[in-house]
C-alpha cells in the first residue's frame, strides 16, 4: 500500500524547505526592519474563540478536536458536534491575535506592530493554490485609528514582496464603509445588503450580466441598475476622492470614507508607484469582521489574490470589551513560493566531508567540528567506488567543495580539498 500524506498536506524535501525557509526569512527581516515585532501563537485555540463569530465562512471550515474522555454514551447524546470539541486547530492568524492582544496588551505598548507567522489548517476541498494545511505571513498594528496603521502596512508589504522578488503585483484597495453606503443609495435594504455583497464579489467569475441577473434573482424588490452597472464598469481613480464619492453613493458619509482612502493610498503611492494601487469598487473580501480599509493583492500570474487584509477595528473589543483600532494584511505564503521564478540566494559554503575506507571516525568528527565552528555547512560522506554520483548529488544539494580526512589531515589546511563548481 502507498503511503502518502493527508489529502490536502504536504511533505517537502529538504531542497524545498530550503527554499521555502529563505524566502520566509527575506520577509522577516524585511518586516523586523519595519518596526514589526515577531509573535507566536499555539496551533490550538479554545473553540470559543475559533466560534466567537469573528471568523466568517472560516470557521465553518475548522478541524475541531474531541474532548478527552469522551463515552460512546456522550456521542449519542449530543444534539450538535461542538459539544463534542473544546479545541481546534487555528483557520487564520487573525483570531489568534486579537485572543492574543486580550491576553497581553498590558505587556504590550500602546500602538503593537505584530508580525505572525506559521501554519493554519481549514477542511475544505483541496485544489491548485489551496491546500488544508498552509503559511500564512500577517503583519497588523494595533492601537493606532489613523491611516498611519494602513501606511506603514502597506509599504512593508510591498517592500516584502519586491525583496523576495516578486514583479508586477498592484494592491487592489477599496473600503466596506463604502460599499454599505453604495447598497443603501442604489436601494437595497440593509436586510439584504450581505447577499449583494456576495453577488458583486462574483464579477470576476460571471462579468457585468451574471452580476446584475443574479442581484435581481436575489432582490424582488428592486435597485437602481443603472448605479450598480456604472459602478461594475468603473474605471475611477484611486487617487480621485470625489469621483469616487459620487460613484459610491454620494452621501456625506461616501465623500467621508473615500477622502481616508484616497489619504493613505497617496501616500503609499508616492512611495511605491501610482501604478501599484487600484481603486475596485467591487473589491469585498469575505470576512464580516472589516470595518474601514479592504485590500487585496493581485498578480498576473494568479487567478486568485496573493494575499489581502483590513482594517477589523471592532474583532478585538470581542474579547477584551473594549475596542482597539487594527489593520493588518497577511501574505499567502503557498502562492508566493509557486509564482517566485527564483529564490533568494541562501549564502552558506557547504562542504563535503570525506570519509576514507577504514579511517577514525574519532579524527573525522575533530575536523568537522573546526568546520562546522569556522562557519561552514559540513556534510560527511563515506567514500565510494563511483564518486562521480557522490559528487554529482553533492552539486544537486547546493554543496561547492569536497574535502578529504587523510589520516595525515589534522587540520583544516591539511585536508585535501576538491572544487566541485
Amino acid at each position: 500500500m502507498a503511503v502518502t500524506s493527508a489529502r490536502g498536506m504536504r511533505d517537502f524535501s529538504p531542497r524545498e524547505k530550503e527554499r521555502r525557509d529563505a524566502i520566509l526569512d527575506v520577509i522577516s527581516e524585511t518586516y523586523h526592519r519595519h518596526g514589526f515585532e515577531s509573535i507566536e501563537t499555539p496551533a490550538l485555540e479554545d473553540s470559543s474563540v475559533l466560534h466567537s463569530g469573528m471568523g466568517g465562512d472560516n470557521e465553518k471550515l475548522s478541524f475541531q478536536v474531541l474532548k478527552r474522555g469522551l463515552e460512546p454514551s456522550d456521542l449519542a447524546s449530543a444534539k450538535d458536534t461542538s459539544e463534542l470539541s473544546d479545541l481546534g486547530l487555528r483557520f487564520d492568524l487573525t483570531v489568534p491575535l486579537a485572543r492574543f492582544y486580550a491576553t497581553h496588551h498590558a505587556e504590550l505598548p500602546p500602538v503593537f506592530r505584530a508580525f505572525h507567522t506559521g501554519p493554519v489548517w481549514r477542511a475544505e476541498r483541496p485544489q491548485k493554490g489551496r491546500y488544508r494545511q498552509f503559511v500564512q505571513c500577517d503583519i497588523d498594528i494595533l492601537g493606532e485609528p489613523g491611516v498611519l496603521a494602513e501606511v506603514e502596512v502597506m509599504m512593508a508589504t510591498a517592500d516584502a514582496l519586491t525583496r523576495v522578488g516578486v514583479e508586477g503585483f498592484t494592491f487592489r484597495v477599496n473600503d466596506r464603509r463604502l460599499l454599505t453606503e453604495l447598497l443603501g443609495a442604489a436601494g437595497i435594504a440593509a436586510e439584504n445588503q450581505a447577499s449583494a455583497l456576495i453577488t458583486l464579489d462574483k464579477l470576476d467569475k460571471v462579468g457585468v450580466d451574471g452580476v446584475l441577473t443574479e442581484l435581481r434573482e436575489r432582490l424582488p424588490a428592486g435597485f437602481d441598475e443603472a448605479m450598480i452597472q456604472a459602478v461594475l464598469t468603473s474605471t475611477t481613480p484611486a487617487q480621485d476622492a470625489t469621483a469616487i464619492a459620487a460613484l459610491m453613493g454620494n452621501t456625506p458619509e461616501a465623500a467621508a470614507a473615500a477622502s481616508e482612502l484616497v489619504t493613505w493610498v497617496s501616500q503609499v503611492a508616492g512611495v511605491i508607484g501610482e501604478d501599484a494601487l487600484v481603486f475596485d469598487p467591487t473589491l469585498v473580501r469575505g470576512m464580516g469582521y472589516y470595518t474601514g480599509s479592504i485590500v487585496e493583492i493581485a498578480h498576473p500570474d494568479l487567478g486568485i489574490s496573493l494575499g489581502g487584509g483590513g482594517r477589523y477595528d471592532g474583532m478585538i473589543g470581542r474579547f477584551l470589551g473594549t475596542n482597539v483600532p487594527a489593520f493588518g494584511v497577511s501574505l499567502g505564503f503557498e502562492r508566493l513560493v509557486d509564482i517566485l521564478k527564483t529564490s533568494p540566494v541562501v549564502h552558506h559554503d557547504r562542504v563535503a566531508l570525506v570519509i576514507p575506507s577504514g579511517a577514525d571516525t574519532s579524527h573525522v568528527i575533530a575536523l568537522k567540528k573546526h568546520l562546522v565552528d569556522t562557519g561552514h555547512t559540513v556534510r560527511v560522506v563515506s567514500e565510494a567506488k563511483n564518486m562521480r554520483a557522490v559528487y554529482e548529488q553533492l552539486v544537486t544539494d547546493g554543496f561547492t567543495r569536497v574535502a578529504t580526512a587523510v589520516e595525515t589531515a589534522h587540520t583544516v589546511e591539511e585536508l585535501v580539498w576538491k572544487d566541485l563548481t
